[in-house]
């Protein structure tokens, strides 16, 4: 029963806690390093900023607005924009916005893209593009949060749960970008006295970090049940604190998580 209860308070419901999964950040390819698009996200709207080159090898100004489509990706106008001279007090009489194309972001995982573009008479562009990392996050340090998903697939239908929420303490251990380990004490009345290591090397990608291959262990009064490999995505500090979502699966069960804490 101990190990079942274990299994079945690491769950969640997979992605953004609320609207769209959020992809704001920089973005390259990191065998053409030199150009990239800058994101800003509105919920199911992006305002795209392109970093990029003309004809002549000289930088070229272009934005784009895209919206989220039934399929997960985002379409809208590419736009070309001139104005004062930046030495110059900004006169908006030379401000011009020109519709010149189209553009779509398109991701295939909470790390990766695909940017297309096309100018109007001009070639179609066709970029494979993700997160481009800057400096390290520090997230280790204690917080507080809570919990909230589904558990499915499980061997003994009573044991899937629509709904789960729980309340934690949470430690995090972290070396660099090297690794980092996760340590969440339950404290709530349900699950009182359980803890959950998850662990395992970092994976860097912009302002989120992910463990491929993690290993997750939980104890209740003196039962451990055996180590388990999980996932761990989109893990990443907030103005508060830190979130993440992570899947495994324990005791004939398919678990997700999303946590969300607060430094405390």
């Amino acid at each position: 029963m101990l190990r079942r209860l274990a299994a079945i308070i690491l769950a969640a419901t997979f992605g953004a806690p609320a609207g769209a999964a959020s992809f704001a950040d920089l973005w390259y390819n990191p065998a053409e390093s030199g150009w990239g698009v800058q994101v800003v996200q509105s919920n199911t709207f992006l305002f795209l900023t392109f970093f990029i080159y003309g004809a002549d090898g000289k930088p070229t100004w272009y934005t784009a607005q895209a919206t989220l489509d039934a399929t997960g990706n985002y379409n809208g106008a590419l736009y070309a924009t001139t104005g004062t001279y930046y030495a110059s007090a900004w006169n908006p009489a030379q401000l011009t916005v020109t519709t010149v194309g189209t553009a779509s972001f398109q991701p295939s995982d909470a790390y990766h893209a695909t940017l297309v573009y096309a100018l109007t008479g001009g070639p179609p562009v066709t970029k494979t593009i993700e997160r481009q990392t800057l400096t390290p996050f520090v997230l280790g340090g204690t917080y507080s949060g809570s919990t909230s998903g589904s558990v499915t697939g499980c061997t003994n239908p009573a044991d899937n749960k629509s709904t789960v929420w729980s309340r934690f303490n949470l430690t995090i251990a972290q070396v660099g970008d090297q690794s980092a380990t996760l340590t969440f004490s339950f404290v709530d009345n349900t699950y009182n006295g359980i803890v959950c290591t998850l662990s395992g090397p970092l994976t860097h990608f912009g302002s989120l970090y992910r463990i491929g291959g993690a290993q997750y262990s939980c104890t209740a009064q003196g039962i451990t049940p055996g180590m388990t490999s999980a996932n761990l995505e989109r893990f990443h500090a907030t103005q508060q604190g830190v979130e993440g979502v992570w899947t495994a699966g324990a005791g004939g069960c398919t678990q997700t998580i999303h946590f969300i804490a607060v430094a405390g």
